[in-house]
C-alpha cells in the first residue's frame, strides 16, 4: 500500500473520491467551488490530506488538522475528519492505512490525544475506528450545526 500526503494538483481525484464519503447524501462540490478551501488547506502546515493509491489511483483518505492548544503542556490536538474508502477497495486496509499516516503526523507533531467523530451507527465501523487505535468510550461528542 502506498500512503503520502495529496498534493495541490489532485483536487479532482479527491472530489471523485468523496462521491463515496455520503452516498446518496450530499453531492461534492465543483472544482471551482472547492479551489478556495482546498488551496488554503494545502498551505496550512498544520493541516494533511493523506490519500491511499492503487495504481496512482486515489481509493482512500482521511484530513487531519492539528490544532493549537493552551492546555496539557502547550500539546496541540489532532482532529481528522473525512475518512473515505472507495466502495470497490472496502474492507481492504486502505482505511487504516490512511489513519496511521494521519496518526503518525499527530504524534510527530506532539500531539497528546487525536479525536474523531463518524455518523455511522453501524457496529462494523465502530469495530473499524476502534482496530485503528481509537476509543469509543473516551470522550462524549456534541455536534452543533447551522440551519441550513
Amino acid at each position: 500500500m502506498h500512503v503520502r500526503t495529496l498534493q495541490s494538483q489532485e483536487l479532482p481525484a479527491l472530489l471523485s473520491l468523496y462521491e463515496h464519503l455520503h452516498e446518496g447524501q450530499e453531492s461534492s462540490p465543483t472544482q471551482d467551488e472547492a479551489t478556495p478551501a482546498w488551496t488554503e488547506a494545502i498551505l496550512n502546515p498544520r493541516c494533511r490530506y493523506f490519500g491511499g493509491y492503487e495504481s496512482d489511483v486515489l481509493v482512500a483518505s482521511c484530513t487531519i488538522m492539528v490544532i493549537p492548544n493552551l492546555t496539557r503542556s502547550c500539546r496541540p490536538y489532532g482532529l481528522i475528519e473525512n475518512v473515505v474508502t472507495h466502495r470497490e477497495h472496502r474492507n481492504k486496509g486502505w482505511g487504516t492505512a490512511v489513519l496511521r499516516a494521519a496518526l503518525e503526523f499527530a504524534w510527530t507533531s506532539g500531539c497528546y490525544k487525536v479525536m474523531l467523530m463518524t455518523g455511522r451507527k453501524d457496529e462494523a465501523v465502530f469495530r473499524f475506528y476502534e482496530g485503528a487505535g481509537f476509543n469509543r468510550h473516551g470522550k462524549q461528542a456534541f455536534i452543533a450545526r447551522t440551519e441550513v
